[in-house]
């Protein structure tokens, strides 16, 4: 509307106007919660209303603050004052400290506080922004029992409170673009940082070497159809580290269970058995990359490194191989120039190629009939753009023997066969890829080649000695090649160097047949369930079952491992397991046959 000199009159209610405040956040959590609440989930709840109802509640209102939500396991206060809000989490820290001192450490309650200062925006008795968003994130990296501040909490409250606060430098928070001044503050008594507990009894412990696990990058791209690259730059990451000596490098199976999680370092590090955890974020618009990593003591929870990196997509391998040689200046003076120009190996000519192979990567993971077909739609065309892109040639023989082992081409022995074709063809391409050397490894032993898997799988491990796969892939050639107690610590290097593969089926597999070869019939039947767990589809487990549930005098429940069996693979007969036995020696195979026969498998 107009007035009478022709102005504009009309003037938006506060309703339509965003609403913004100065105010003090503190964002808090229970470390463990999940534990806590999966040991004794109705006292947990009990215990933490007692916590707020005797102690919290009444602090925060002391203190002139406000609850804005609770979350579970968590709370958001804000504060009119600065100084208050730290003093009200300074006091909260004590006074758990003080409550939790009869308690058995496995049910204590223990808090993470973090708090700044800044802007908020207001909706109803709601509040958002970054300056929420920074409590939140300094609240993860404060010491289980402590309190972590901002630079700007710091500077109002340093010459206010008797509290000491040190500062542990800059630090780069996950999705803040610049790093972040952090001080931080713990009462004597509380656990140190990395001692948290997290459902492990005991730590895995750490190697004799600088140890590492890259986790899955964030991808900040908007477009969820870019997950893809980010993944492809975090397993680009492990297996270039892998390559040096000098580091013994978590797999990337195991990485990526922590794919999707609010990560707590400490927590990685103590379930991986490594002590610095690499992460970070990509952003991709254009042609153009930027790259955020950082690279983190998990004994300490202190932030060693931490860079951008913004490149032209054309410059992707310069950029992996910039973050590959910081890392190395960091974690060890033994890793040399040579050995990062090592790592470097065979790249594809074009990004296009690369992008097709990175897609296909993630489409082999998933493991089910429809993705591998895809995955090897993308990798014949990554092959198309680049006829000597090794890596890709090797992945797409793995896919035509997943095709063959899982029943998904007939006959069967036509997978194996192309997959030993292609596998061949790889290592010719690139002789010196531990990768390549790796997938022959398990086209000849599918293919009834053994003793040529065993040499290919020890060439991968020469080239790479800390790749897991291809210690798997020894694992199986040594098993059905008859050198069981080798086929067990081969499958259990594997296994240290990927603790949290949740798709180790190949591993359980061999270790399964391992141990019902050695007559230890508990364990085969353990490891098989694993197995079994991780990919039901896995008939070589299910001959286990069946074998060591028989040889243990279990009838009924060997007869239900056939039943299992013969709807996996309908024709599957005694007959079927003297024509195509993998495994090479004849008392082994006696006992393979007697033990089916035991369970009810017909002639």
């Amino acid at each position: 509307c107009m007035d009478r000199f022709g102005t504009c009159c009309y003037s938006p209610t506060m309703s339509e106007v965003t609403q913004r405040r100065l105010a003090a956040i503190v964002s808090a959590d229970v470390a463990g919660y999940s534990r806590l609440m999966g040991v004794d989930e109705v006292g947990t709840l009990a215990a933490l209303r007692r916590h707020r109802a005797e102690l919290i509640d009444q602090l925060i209102a002391g203190h002139g603050g406000r609850i804005v939500k609770t979350m579970g396991d968590g709370l958001l206060l804000e504060f009119p004052s600065v100084v208050n809000a730290v003093k009200c989490s300074v006091e909260i820290q004590d006074g758990m400290l003080s409550r939790n001192a009869g308690v058995s450490e496995e049910k204590r309650i223990i808090f993470r506080i973090g708090v700044n200062q800044g802007d908020v925006i207001i909706e109803g008795e709601d509040i958002h922004g970054d300056g929420v968003n920074l409590a939140a994130r300094l609240q993860e990296i404060a010491v289980p029992g402590g309190v972590a501040i901002s630079r700007r909490v710091h500077e109002d409250v340093q010459d206010r409170l008797d509290t000491n606060f040190e500062d542990t430098g800059e630090q780069a928070l996950k999705n803040f673009a610049k790093p972040v001044r952090v001080w931080r503050w713990s009462p004597s008594g509380t656990p140190a940082a990395g001692v948290e507990a997290t459902g492990r009894d005991e730590p895995l412990p750490l190697p004799d070497k600088p140890s590492i696990a890259v986790l899955p990058f964030n991808n900040m791209s908007g477009d969820p159809g870019q997950e893809y690259f980010s993944d492809g730059i975090s397993e680009d990451l492990t297996t270039a580290l892998s390559r040096f000596d000098g580091l013994f490098v978590i797999a990337r199976n195991s990485a990526f269970t922590y794919k999707g999680e609010a990560v707590d370092v400490r927590r990685v590090g103590r379930e991986l058995g490594v002590r610095y955890v690499l992460e970070g974020s990509v952003r991709r618009a254009g042609d153009r990359v930027r790259v955020n990593a950082q690279l983190i003591d998990a004994m300490s929870d202190r932030h060693v490194w931490a860079e951008r990196f913004d490149r032209q997509m054309d410059d992707v391998f310069e950029l992996q191989d910039d973050i590959v040689a910081s890392i190395a200046a960091v974690v060890g003076p033994e890793i040399t120039l040579a050995e990062i120009e090592r790592a470097r190996g065979k790249r594809p000519g074009t990004l296009d190629a690369w992008d097709h192979y990175l897609q296909a990567v993630a489409a082999y993971h998933k493991m089910t009939e429809e993705d591998v077909a895809e995955a090897v739609v993308l990798l014949n065309k990554a092959i198309e753009v680049d006829p000597d892109f090794a890596n890709a040639q090797a992945l797409l023989g793995l896919c035509h023997l997943h095709n063959g082992m899982h029943g998904w081409v007939r006959p069967a022995r036509a997978g194996f066969d192309e997959a030993r074709r292609i596998t061949e063809g790889a290592v010719r391409l690139a002789p010196g890829s531990p990768e390549t050397d790796q997938a022959l490894a398990l086209a000849l032993w599918a293919t009834g080649d053994p003793e040529q898997a065993i040499t290919a799988a020890r060439r991968a491990i020469d080239l790479n000695p800390n790749y897991a796969e291809a210690y798997v892939a020894l694992g199986l050639a040594l098993t059905f090649f008859g050198e069981l107690d080798e086929g067990l610590a081969a499958c259990q290097r594997a296994e240290r160097g990927s603790p949290r593969d949740a798709r180790g089926s190949r591993l359980y597999d061999a270790m399964g047949h391992a141990y019902f070869m050695l007559g230890d019939h508990e364990r085969a039947i353990e490891v098989s369930k694993k197995c079994l767990h991780q990919d039901p589809s896995v008939f070589g487990a299910v001959v286990t079952l069946a074998g060591s549930y028989a040889c243990l005098g279990r009838p009924s429940e060997a007869k239900s491992a056939i039943e299992q069996l013969l709807r996996l693979v309908p024709r599957y007969s005694l007959r079927a397991v003297r024509k195509n036995p993998w495994f090479v020696r004849p008392e082994h195979i006696d006992k393979l046959i007697d033990g089916m026969r035991l369970a009810g498998l017909p002639e």
